[in-house]
């Protein structure tokens, strides 16, 4: 399958690419499939200087989704209100992800990939526009921007065209990683070779993205404590609560305009059916995804009492695999607020119920905005303090950008 300079047009879609990529078999015969490309281990490079280096154009790909031209399309993708559901588009992305990297990673004289590419993490989704028509054609470019041994970063740019002209809607950066055929290891894929300033300056961002993701995890709340301007937030918040009448330290008020963190939360279940598997027989990070978003989004709209607009995505980390059958609990939290910014964090666990045990799979982050300042929120425990600041950081960071 020659990914090289791909261009689908019209009604080539990104899921019904994937679709021919894995093959939409019945379960049995799909485990089987599983099953043959184990052999193609013997294929895999003992190291990365064993692959030919690629270039950036080498992976560049290009796809239409024709919502303007096709109406029972444009259907799949329609809200309640007349606007594009943004889940499915996160699909779309995901998808396109992982053709990026195959492209990336193809080898001409094999004729295919022995490799095994999966969603290590959704690095950043910025949103350049609030509004995504649902009758007008959508396209997506992108290609791979760095590489380290075994992971792969891609840029994906949205655009929609409206009056004559394309305008850009969202930049996305995935973090992709390289697998043994059997999904059970690393491997290595081909180096990037950078032409020119620009494709430099792509490939030393790739860089700095990589150093600020270990940065990020290394001062993560859940390893080391909170810097000291933000044990100040901390506090203020807590001294904001206290009731003046009994100056206690278990009396607690809620302040005017405000509320409590406990209060603004929003969980869903999902089975997870062999429906939304992906070729490795687990489900498809795209349907993680644009699950955590709709509960994340109907949280933000249940809180600030209106329809919000998506600022961003950011820090989806794709933890564990979701294996089909399994019980999916999504837990969203209003974690932080500012102005008309709506910071919500949605936890996804799976739950076995012959053991009860739970198991954390992703956490994602998610930055809305609605049209009026919406209330303040208020944790009122140590932990709650803690989600507040992480999702502090994750708005600042937003903004910063």
């Amino acid at each position: 399958f020659p990914f090289t300079e791909l261009l689908f047009e019209q009604s080539l879609l990104i899921c019904r690419v994937i679709n021919c990529l894995a093959g939409y078999l019945i379960f049995s015969d799909h485990q089987q499939a599983m099953a043959e490309r184990v052999s193609l281990s013997s294929m895999l490079a003992k190291s990365q200087n064993e692959l030919p280096a690629k270039r950036m154009k080498d992976s560049y790909l290009e796809v239409h989704l024709p919502l303007g031209s096709e109406p029972q399309l444009r259907e799949k993708y329609l809200t309640y209100h007349n606007t594009v559901r943004f889940g499915r588009i996160l699909e779309d992305l995901d998808s396109l992800a992982v053709l990026i990297s195959y492209s990336h990673t193809y080898n001409s004289e094999l004729k295919r990939s022995p490799l095994s590419i999966v969603t290590a993490l959704v690095d950043k989704i910025d949103m350049r526009q609030h509004v995504i028509y649902p009758d007008c054609d959508i396209k997506f470019t992108g290609h791979v921007t760095w590489v380290g041994k075994s992971s792969i970063e891609a840029k994906i740019h949205m655009s929609q065209y409206r009056d004559g002209a394309y305008a850009s809607v969202l930049d996305a950066t995935f973090v992709m990683v390289a697998r043994d055929p059997g999904n059970k290891r690393a491997a290595f894929v081909n180096p990037l070779k950078p032409e020119g300033p620009e494709e430099e300056r792509l490939f030393q961002e790739g860089e700095a993205n990589k150093s600020r993701r270990v940065e990020l995890s290394t001062a993560s709340l859940l390893k080391v404590a909170p810097t000291q301007e933000e044990r100040t937030v901390v506090h203020g918040l807590f001294l904001n609560t206290l009731d003046t009448n009994t100056v206690s330290f278990r009396s607690r008020v809620l302040p005017p305009s405000s509320v409590w963190m406990e209060d603004a939360k929003l969980k869903g279940l999902e089975i997870c059916h062999p429906q939304e598997r992906n070729i490795f027989n687990r489900i498809f990070g795209g349907f993680l995804m644009r699950k955590a978003y709709e509960l994340g989004w109907a949280n933000a709209c249940s809180y600030g009492g209106c329809r919000p607009s998506l600022v961003a995505v950011d820090d989806i980390l794709f933890q564990k695999p979701v294996e089909i059958g399994s019980l999916l609990m999504l837990s969203s939290q209003v974690c932080y607020t500012q102005g008309t910014y709506i910071q919500v964090r949605v936890h996804s666990e799976v739950f076995d119920p012959l053991t009860r045990q739970h198991n954390t799979t992703n956490i994602f982050h998610f930055t809305f905005t609605s049209d009026r300042d919406v209330p303040n929120i208020m944790p009122k425990t140590y932990g709650e303090s803690m989600l507040y600041l992480d999702g502090k950081r994750h708005f600042d960071q937003t903004v910063a950008c």
